[in-house]
């Protein structure tokens, strides 16, 4: 499978809460193929279903080397300090800021055999962990920055030639 095209923002399948898979079928499975072909790219961390376009929770992950998906992810533990930590998104090209993120994050979810499945871990991991689930949740990183920091991503979303 090709890696798909990532939705940018003001797609309105970004700011959408993502339905739940209630079976695994061969949608599925292709869904999981697309998702792991388009995060193998170079300089991607995480790619969520809906910044394909798929409003269905499952998200791919490539970090350290480590690649793989998760069907149904739930956050289910997040500890240590929270940290601003400089992010970036493929769905908001070419910017970065300071974001709210803990240190640590373990998400719970299934794979294409139904099988319970946990990942978890700090620093890029946990980030991509947080910022993949985000998505699922119709969140962008920019609705978790501080109100000043905020307007400036907005301003620099609005006078970006992608906009």
């Amino acid at each position: 499978m090709p890696e798909r095209p990532i939705r940018l923002f003001g797609d309105p399948v970004l700011k959408t809460v993502s339905a739940p898979v209630e079976q695994i079928d061969d949608g599925v499975r292709a869904l999981v193929a697309d998702l792991i072909d388009s995060v193998r790219l170079p300089g991607r961390a995480g790619v969520a279903a809906s910044q394909i376009g798929v409003n269905l929770r499952a998200f791919s992950y490539n970090v350290d080397g480590e690649v793989g998906y998760v069907i149904n992810p739930e956050i289910v533990e997040v500890s240590g300090e929270v940290e601003k930590i400089d992010e970036g998104c493929l769905s908001v090209p070419g910017l970065w800021h300071k974001t709210p993120r803990y240190a640590y994050a373990r998400v719970r979810g299934i794979d294409l055999d139904g099988n319970e499945i946990e990942v978890a871990g700090t620093g890029l991991m946990a980030q991509a962990l947080q910022h993949e689930t985000d998505h699922l949740d119709g969140l962008l990183y920019l609705d978790r920055l501080e109100p000043a920091e905020r307007r400036v991503a907005m301003r620099q979303v609005r006078e970006s030639d992608w906009f």
